[in-house]
């Protein structure tokens, strides 16, 4: 018997999804990320459309060694966890070894609850309340993903409600990592790119020569670089000839930023569909932009949906 929801998040146990052959493994206990997504196939190993979790990344409950995890209450890192941007002040304690900033919201590196689970489907929720005198996020609020899994594709919709007095800087998004295999192409059309600082945050925009590479297909072991793009279409593709299979992302409004992570000689690499660049608040305060974001009134929500598409190899069967 599969264990109840609530058994589900504090025995730490992965919540698995299935549709047709497609099968889908959250880890709300880990930050509410998605451990794996992948095809299975008779007779030969899964095909997996995310960098799969490993049993020690589950072990030692690491988020980055998951497939994908939520980005909460804002994306990406705040230039030394410190912005004046609304009416609470925002200090923070770094959460990213080796970096002085803080990154990537709160949520990644906290349990979640599963509200709502079915075959296919399941809503984790994650409520936040700061804690007085601490180095924490000022504002209260209550995030919710939610995850349909169909035979051929994923849905994600995250959301984020301001449980404040104060109208809340709000950003939302998600940090997938893909299989970088030998010939892996992505396909994305964007307006710029933000350059970086040596720490990775955003000097300026610029307009590289590979973008219009990008917008036709480009191999990505040409690349290396963690950047965030402006003019995003809201949809990438990623191609594996190797493996004869592709992926396509498509997202709503607001995530109208798209962040390419992609080391070099790495077996990943990341695209993410985000709603803020990085450091969105101090460059608003700077009247620098477009850098996304929104403040958030007492009692809204911000929600944003994005879905990834997968397309099959075709010499290869389906399980009965």
């Amino acid at each position: 018997m599969n264990p109840s929801p609530s058994e589900a998040a504090s025995e730490g146990e992965l919540l698995r999804l299935a549709q047709g052959d497609q099968v889908l493994e959250l880890a709300p206990h880990i930050g509410g990320s998605i451990a794996r997504w992948y095809r299975q196939r008779l007779g030969d190993a899964p095909l997996h459309w995310l960098r799969p979790a490993t049993a020690q990344a589950l072990a030692l409950r690491d988020p980055l060694g998951m497939g994908s995890f939520p980005l909460v209450p804002w994306c990406n890192r705040i230039r030394d966890g410190r912005s004046r941007h609304g009416a609470r002040p925002i200090v923070l304690q770094p959460n990213f070894s080796g970096s002085p900033h803080a990154i990537h919201g709160v949520g990644w590196q906290r349990p979640w609850q599963v509200q709502e689970r079915s075959a296919h489907e399941a809503v984790l929720a994650l409520q936040h309340r700061p804690q007085p005198g601490a180095a924490d996020w000022p504002y209260a609020f209550e995030a919710l993903q939610r995850f349909v899994l169909g035979p051929d594709h994923l849905a994600v919709e995250i959301s984020l409600r301001n449980l404040s007095d104060d109208a809340m800087p709000a950003g939302i998004g998600h940090h997938p990592y893909l299989p970088h295999t030998p010939g892996t192409r992505l396909q994305a059309r964007v307006s710029a790119m933000w350059a970086s600082d040596a720490e990775l945050l955003p000097t300026g925009l610029v307009e590289p020569p590979f973008l219009r590479e990008m917008a036709e297909g480009i191999e990505l072991a040409r690349l290396d670089l963690d950047n965030n793009f402006i003019g995003w279409r809201r949809e990438a593709r990623v191609e594996w000839p190797r493996e004869g299979a592709s992926l396509t992302m498509t997202a709503e409004a607001p995530l109208d930023f798209f962040v390419l992570y992609c080391p070099r000689g790495a077996d990943h690499f990341v695209m993410e569909p985000v709603s803020n660049t990085t450091d969105w608040m101090n460059l608003a305060a700077r009247g620098v932009g477009p850098v996304g974001g929104t403040m958030l009134a007492p009692g809204r929500t911000l929600s944003g949906r994005f879905e990834l598409l997968c397309m099959m190899p075709a010499d290869q069967e389906s399980p009965a």
